[in-house]
């Protein structure tokens, strides 16, 4: 993939990612574009919002999309390694790559997928990673609680 149209469709990502930090939320964002590059969905971790566990910000972007056909094709960008959850998403579905903004702060299932076939395209972006390091820093029992520790 186009490390520029990777970056670009992360920004759709990051703000979805800042919008659920000002909510009081977990920071992590995710979009599903399609193959054709068409915006088919975007969300946040709305955790916390929600009062809901499993409300990943993964999982809010494929709600999002709604029902398609097929997956194949479809792009998952998410700002932060998809957890074992969103990633088990990923495969049940057939999502063909995913596009990660940071897996600094915390390395989830991406290595897991691209074993697996998933495309795989890590950007290690500093705005993720400084969007995520400074939530953990300030809010260590939340993040706690979010990763399942």
């Amino acid at each position: 993939m186009d490390e520029t149209q990777a970056r670009a469709w992360l920004g759709t990502a990051l703000a979805e990612a800042r919008a659920g930090l000002a909510e009081g939320g977990i920071p992590v964002g995710a979009a599903l574009y399609a193959a054709d590059g068409t915006l088919l969905g975007r969300g946040r971790n709305r955790r916390v919002q929600d009062g809901d566990p499993s409300l990943h910000a993964e999982t809010a972007a494929f709600r999002a999309a709604g029902r398609q056909r097929s997956y194949r094709g479809t792009t998952m960008v998410t700002t932060l390694s998809p957890c074992w959850y969103c990633s088990g998403l990923v495969r049940q579905f057939g999502i063909g790559r995913v596009v990660v903004g940071e897996a600094v702060t915390f390395r989830g299932g991406h290595e897991w997928l691209a074993e697996h076939g998933t495309e795989t395209v890590v950007l290690d972006d500093p705005e993720c990673v400084e969007l995520m390091r400074g939530f953990v820093r300030d809010q260590p029992e939340l993040w706690r609680e979010d990763i399942g520790e």
